[in-house]
């Protein structure tokens, strides 16, 4: 061991904070500039192996801004509205690939919320049928004690009630797979009942329609499952949409996160799939049509 003096031998814990410190805000800067760069303003999807649609609550504008930045880009879609919508949709010759209903507060798994859910989803199907939406979204509702098997019945029973509607009008009803892990607002729901791919899958089954369909929602999936392009790959039959958004954080889809697009976009693909991939991150940076933008480009294989 050496006997200089202390100060000579090694770093202070000063100088490593501040290092440290230091570090972390040029890999923010970094990160931001990666998200946001782009060498092409007007970049717009050029293999379109992938619809891509921009979901409408996540990025906080008003909705004709997003409908322009989504026709700036190549997305056909905006989706997540209500019917009272889509009349600005038409206007910018987009579609809603997915369709709102009664929200995940409310949902099948409790037989006393069976009448609003049902009033819900036929005003949903009906206009999603006249409009040429081709998906109604739906959930389970939070647990609150309930057993898995006394939810998934409830929730077979309710949505038995609205196939036949489904299939008349050719709307599918995609089951939304939520995390029950984060606890922060918007990006997890704590005690979402229906929280894995294989409960969804149940309930598909046990309704039995061809109409019944799962919303894989990426980010959600890989809080809780993991093992993603796996999933895809296991359950493709059942899946009518896809949501996209960074792990962890729920944000962009930059190299401050965890999942790898491409290749699930990829498999998407190879899955023989062909509905809608929806952008549903929720933007940290204050450039949002930069952010999308390098999310559209990400996922355009």
């Amino acid at each position: 061991m050496s006997d200089l003096p202390r100060s000579n031998n090694s770093v202070s814990r000063r100088g490593l904070l501040g290092g440290a410190l230091g570090a972390a805000a040029l890999a923010a800067i970094s990160s931001q500039k990666a998200a946001q760069a782009d060498d092409d303003p007007n970049w717009k999807i050029k293999n379109g192996r992938i619809h891509q649609s921009l979901c409408s609550w996540n990025f906080k504008m008003p909705l004709e801004e997003l409908c322009k930045i989504a026709v700036q880009f190549g997305c056909k879609s905006v989706e997540l509205l209500q019917a009272d919508s889509y009349p600005t949709l038409k206007k910018y010759g987009l579609t809603c690939a997915m369709t709102g209903s009664h929200g995940f507060a409310k949902g099948f798994n409790r037989v006393e919320n069976h009448e609003f859910c049902l009033d819900k989803l036929t005003k949903s199907i009906n206009a999603a049928a006249d409009f040429g939406s081709p998906n109604v979204i739906t959930f389970s509702g939070f647990r609150e004690k309930l057993s898995d098997e006394e939810g998934i019945k409830n929730c077979v029973d309710g949505l038995k009630k609205i196939m036949p509607l489904a299939e008349e009008k050719k709307i599918n009803v995609c089951f939304e797979v939520l995390n029950s892990r984060v606890p922060i607002e918007m990006k997890g729901h704590p005690d979402y009942q229906g929280d894995t791919m294989e409960w969804a899958v149940q309930v598909c089954e046990k309704v039995g329609s061809p109409r019944m369909k799962i919303l894989f929602d990426i980010y959600h999936i890989q809080i809780m499952e993991g093992d993603v392009i796996t999933r895809i790959k296991k359950f493709k039959d059942y899946i009518a949409h896809y949501h996209t958004a960074g792990n962890p954080g729920r944000n962009e889809l930059d190299d401050t996160q965890e999942i790898n697009y491409p290749p699930i976009m990829k498999t998407i693909v190879e899955s023989g799939y062909t509905g809608f991939v929806g952008q549903e991150f929720i933007c940290k940076y204050d450039d949002k049509v930069a952010s999308i933008r390098q999310a559209v480009k990400l996922c355009d294989v």
